[in-house]
C-alpha cells in the first residue's frame, strides 16, 4: 500500500516514497531505496524530488530520543521491556517493531516490518513528537541496515543483544551477516553492548557494557530462575535485586540490557528503575505460558540458538517440543535446528511452520537430518494434529514447547494465508476459556 503523507507549511501538499502516489500536489522523497525511481516520478507529474535529509527534520526526528535495538534474537523483548519501564517512570515513550507501533500505551498499527522504510518510520516518529514522547524505541533489522531503511536517524543509544547465525538466506554468510550487524555499531554515538557476545564488534567511544559472565559497565554478581527470575545487578559500587516474572537464563540479558538502557537515557536511580520491572509481564509469543497446569509455553524461537535458549531454560523438566523451521528462508539452519531440539526434548515432534514456497515434507527432512537419535522423533507436517499429540501424551511432570510461531495468528502455505494460532490450538484442546 502506497504512502502519502500531508505535510503542511510546504510548497508541496503532501509527500510520498511510491511513484504510484506522485501527482502535481506531491513530492517525491528520495531515499536509498528508491532513488532509481526519481526519472519515473517526474513522469508521472510529481511536484518536486526531494531529499530524505531534508524531510526528516520536519517530522519531528530532532525532537525526540530514539534508541535503536538490534541482534539476532531478544530485540522485541529488550525493547517492550524498556518501554514498559520508561511508561511506569512516568516517561512518554513510543514502540516500534515486530509487534506493531505503540504510543503511550496505545495500539495504533498492527504488525508490519521489523523495521519499515524511512518515511514510514519517521511517520510515526512524527505521531509520537505529537503526543509529547521523549523516546521512540525501535527494532533494527539486519535488512534494514542493509538498505538503509535507517538513514538519517540519529539515535540517542544503539542497543546490541547477540548476534548468532540467521537470515542466511539474504546475507549468504555468516561473516557478512556479523559484519551488517556490527556496522550499527561503528559510529560514536552511545551505545550499550552485551560484553559476553563472541562476535561483536563495535567503537569503543561512548561504549557501556553488560555482563553475566565477564563484568561490565553492568553485569549481575547472582541469580536465581525459580519462579520467574531474580538476579543482583551491579553498576559500579551499587547493587540492587531486580524480580520478573518473565522465564529463561536469555530473559536476564533482556532485562539487564533494558534496566541499564532506561539508566543511561534517563539517569533515574537504579532502585526506582529496578522497582517497575515486576510490572513488565513479557511479550505475546515469547516464553509465554499459555496453560500452567498442565505447563504449555509458546515462543517465537525459529533458530538453532533460539531454541537452545528457550529449551535449555526448561531443562530441568522433561521437555516435549512441536516445531517446523520456514519456508523460502536460510536452510542451512534446519539440521541444527534439529540437533538442539533433540539435546534438550524428552520427546521431538516436527511439524509444518509457514512452509510459503516450499514443500513443507523436504522441510521436515531438512530438520530431521540433524536428529541422531530417532527414537522419540515423531513427523506429523499438520501442525494441529502435531500441537494435540504433544498435550496428548503429556505427563504431569512435563512442559509442552510450541516454537517458531510466537504469536503468529496465520500459517502461510503456498500463496494461500490460513488462520492459525499456536495458542488457539492449545486453549481448544485443554478446553481453556
Amino acid at each position: 500500500m502506497s504512502l502519502k503523507i500531508a505535510l503542511p507549511e510546504q510548497k508541496y501538499s503532501y509527500i510520498t516514497d511510491d511513484t504510484r502516489s506522485c501527482d502535481s500536489d506531491t513530492a517525491f522523497v528520495r531515499t536509498n531505496q528508491n532513488m532509481d525511481f526519481c526519472k519515473d516520478a517526474k513522469e508521472c507529474g510529481c511536484h518536486s524530488v526531494v531529499n530524505i535529509e531534508d524531510i526528516a527534520p520536519l517530522m519531528g526526528s530532532e525532537n525526540i530520543k530514539i534508541i535503536g535495538i538490534t541482534g539476532t534474537n531478544g530485540k522485541t523483548t529488550t525493547a517492550a521491556a524498556i518501554y514498559s519501564i520508561l511508561l511506569d517512570l512516568g516517561h512518554k515513550c513510543a514502540l516500534l517493531g515486530t509487534r506493531g507501533f505503540f504510543v503511550n500505551e496505545q495500539r495504533v498499527d498492527a504488525k508490519s516490518l521489523t523495521t519499515p522504510p524511512i518515511l514510514k518510520t519517521l511517520t510515526y516518529i512524527y505521531q509520537a513528537v505529537e503526543a509529547e514522547c521523549e523516546y521512540f524505541v525501535m527494532e533494527v533489522s539486519s535488512h534494514a541496515i542493509v538498505q538503509k531503511r535507517i538513514e538519517t536517524l540519529d539515535f540517542a543509544l544503539k542497543i546490541h543483544t547477540n548476534i548468532t547465525s540467521d537470515h542466511l538466506d539474504y546475507h549468504k554468510t555468516l561473516e557478512e551477516y556479523i559484519a551488517v550487524k556490527n556496522s550499527f555499531f561503528a559510529d560514536e554515538s552511545m551505545k550499550l553492548i552485551n560484553k559476553d557476545d563472541k562476535y561483536v564488534d563495535f567503537n569503543y567511544k561512548n561504549a557501556y557494557t553488560y555482563s553475566i559472565e565477564s563484568g561490565g559497565s553492568f553485569s549481575t554478581k547472582a541469580y536465581s530462575l525459580k519462579d520467574g527470575i531474580s538476579f543482583v545487578m551491579q553498576h559500579f559500587q551499587d547493587t540492587f535485586d531486580v524480580l520478573s516474572p518473565l522465564h529463561g537464563f536469555f530473559n536476564i540479558y533482556n532485562l539487564l540490557a533494558a534496566v541499564s538502557a532506561v539508566k543511561l537515557l534517563t539517569k533515574e536511580p537504579l532502585e526506582n528503575i529496578a522497582e517497575v520491572v515486576d510490572n513488565f509481564a513479557g511479550v505475546a509469543g515469547r516464553m509465554e505460558v499459555v496453560s500452567a497446569q498442565p505447563l504449555v509455553i509458546v515462543d517465537f524461537a525459529h533458530t538453532d540458538d533460539g531454541m537452545e535458549k528457550v529449551l535449555s531454560s526448561l531443562s530441568a523438566k522433561d521437555i516435549i517440543v512441536v516445531f517446523g523451521a520456514g519456508g523460502d528462508r536460510d536452510k542451512g539452519k534446519r539440521p541444527k535446528m534439529g540437533a538442539v531440539a533433540t539435546s534438550f526434548a524428552k520427546t521431538v515432534i516436527v511439524t509444518s511452520d509457514n512452509p510459503r514456497s516450499e514443500d513443507p515434507e523436504i522441510i521436515a527432512d531438512d530438520i530431521v537430518r540433524g536428529i541422531s537419535n530417532r527414537d522419540n522423533l515423531i513427523v506429523n507436517l499438520n501442525r494441529k494434529e502435531a500441537i494435540e499429540t504433544a498435550l496428548k501424551m503429556q505427563k504431569p511432570n512435563e512442559v509442552v514447547m510450541i516454537l517458531g510461531k510466537g504469536d503468529e495468528t496465520t500459517q502461510i502455505v503456498y500463496d494461500k494465508t490460513f488462520p492459525f494460532d499456536d495458542r488457539e490450538v492449545v486453549r481448544e484442546v485443554l478446553n481453556i476459556k
